[in-house]
């Protein structure tokens, strides 16, 4: 889906199709491996997921629309914008898809386990964090097999086998994303430290603790 979304395209009937994929995908995702431990109904999920599959998918769309209609006279700069485009679009679905986190607050325990309160401090910092590995997951992914694309495209193989561009630019978005995937994920902890003083007063009055722990999600 990642290698689809950057496909260089004409029209933007070609990109719907990848890009309402990858959003799909990404929410499914998101909300399911994010933090559930706040209060929340199965149909606000539905609602939930239905509304940032459109918005971020729509978002794109807009964007590669705008990239299209431009005049972006850099060849290498057209090339990589595409790459910025799924970075921010994946960045906005953490956010949206995970958007109870921040408002609702999340479970933050002390070293025993034992639950001292919902903080939605903890909630925005989970959300923040996991966005970021994801700006670094598919940032990488995205960026460095157009990177490749582009200096490939001055050498004589590229002339003599013009097709063998895609086969590269597939092989090296499989092998730059399946490296980057374990790195993204260890980039934080899934279960976080955060000092009580950061968090809300209603929770440091609640322990004597002077660190509490948050599960991030993935």
């Amino acid at each position: 889906m990642v290698f689809l979304s950057l496909v260089p395209v004409k029209s933007l009937k070609s990109i719907v199709l990848p890009q309402l994929s990858f959003c799909t995908y990404s929410t499914a995702f998101n909300v399911v491996n994010g933090n559930a431990s706040y209060n929340r109904r199965p149909y606000e999920s539905i609602l939930l997921g239905t509304g940032v599959i459109a918005s971020t998918a729509f978002f794109g769309l807009f964007l590669r629309l705008l990239l299209m209609k431009s005049a972006v006279k850099n060849v290498f700069l057209r090339e990589t914008l595409p790459a910025a485009i799924l970075t921010q679009v994946s960045a906005m679905n953490v956010a949206a898809s995970r958007s109870f986190e921040p408002i609702r607050g999340i479970e933050v325990m002390d070293k025993e386990g034992n639950v001292v309160g919902y903080s939605r401090k903890a909630g925005t910092k989970a959300v923040s964090d996991t966005a970021t590995s994801r700006v670094v997951l598919f940032g990488t992914s995205a960026f460095i097999p157009e990177v490749f694309s582009h200096f490939f495209k001055k050498t004589p193989l590229f002339v003599r086998y013009p097709q063998s561009l895609w086969t590269l630019k597939l092989s090296c978005t499989i092998l730059v994303m399946g490296l980057m995937v374990p790195v993204s994920f260890s980039m934080f902890p899934q279960i976080q430290r955060i000092q009580c003083s950061k968090l809300e007063q209603e929770i440091q009055s609640a322990t004597e603790e002077t660190e509490l722990f948050y599960n991030r999600g993935v």
